[in-house]
């Protein structure tokens, strides 16, 4: 999609009409705040203008997107956030406050960043996930062996290896076994 950039030189410019309708003029199009969420969560930059003054009113149109998102889903800010936010307004660290979320917000993300690829990592590399993927294939085998045509959605049939590995977990799981009953006597 050629809209999703963030330099300043492809800011995708949208005008708010008197009619509170809202114009794409890259895609010369009407849409709606629904359509601006979904450019912010695709990354999309944009300006909205008020398209008789040419004002900047993006922070309003924003502002709006979040009471919507508050009001039709899952909130996610909290009263107590609220309530301290707004006492913040018109106090002498409310200059300060833009600044101390943007930070906070950026260090969520690059968080959020490194713990994905941190459990991506670990998985990749952990015994139990390896022994999750063999468990699935046995369930798998077991399914199709209980119920006939249940992996016709699978287009490819098992390759050597999964049988190979199927066999290595069932050894395991013998041995297993054993030990257990052991244990038992």
């Amino acid at each position: 999609m050629p809209e999703t950039t963030s330099n300043d030189d492809d800011t995708v410019i949208i005008k708010k009409y008197a009619n509170r309708r809202l114009y794409n003029t890259r895609s010369s199009s009407y849409i709606t705040l629904d359509h601006l969420g979904k450019m912010t969560r695709e990354g999309v930059n944009y300006k909205v203008l008020d398209a008789k003054t040419g004002t900047d009113i993006t922070h309003t149109i924003l502002t709006q997107i979040i009471m919507e998102e508050e009001s039709n889903g899952e909130q996610m800010l909290p009263v107590s956030f609220l309530r301290e936010l707004i006492s913040m307004y018109g106090n002498s660290m409310q200059s300060l406050i833009p600044h101390y979320l943007e930070a906070s917000m950026a260090n969520f993300r690059a968080n959020q960043t490194k713990l994905a690829k941190t459990f991506g990592d670990s998985l990749g590399n952990n015994p139990l996930a390896k022994l999750a993927e063999q468990n699935i294939a046995m369930f798998k085998a077991a399914a199709s062996a209980f119920m006939p045509g249940a992996d016709k959605n699978e287009a490819k049939p098992s390759s050597p290896t999964e049988s190979d590995d199927l066999s290595a977990l069932r050894e395991q799981m013998a041995e297993m076994q054993k030990r257990l009953d052991a244990l038992g006597k």
